[in-house]
């Protein structure tokens, strides 16, 4: 994957990329593993856009 920014809907795309060729599982260890941790980094962005929104929503609901 590339260092360019990617929207919400690509990191999206791309998580569902990895689960389908991890759960294809005929990947070599290593690459699986590289795999997971790619999974793990873009939850953890995706969580931070969910919560920022969420935040934001509330604000304007009040």
């Amino acid at each position: 994957m590339s260092d360019k920014k990617l929207t919400f809907e690509e990191k999206l795309s791309r998580l569902d990329e990895i689960v389908t060729k991890m759960n294809e599982g005929n990947a070599p260890l290593d690459e699986m593993i590289a795999l997971y941790e790619e999974a793990q980094k873009i939850i953890k962005e995706e969580k931070e856009i969910l919560d920022n929104a969420k935040a934001k929503i509330n604000e304007y609901s009040k």
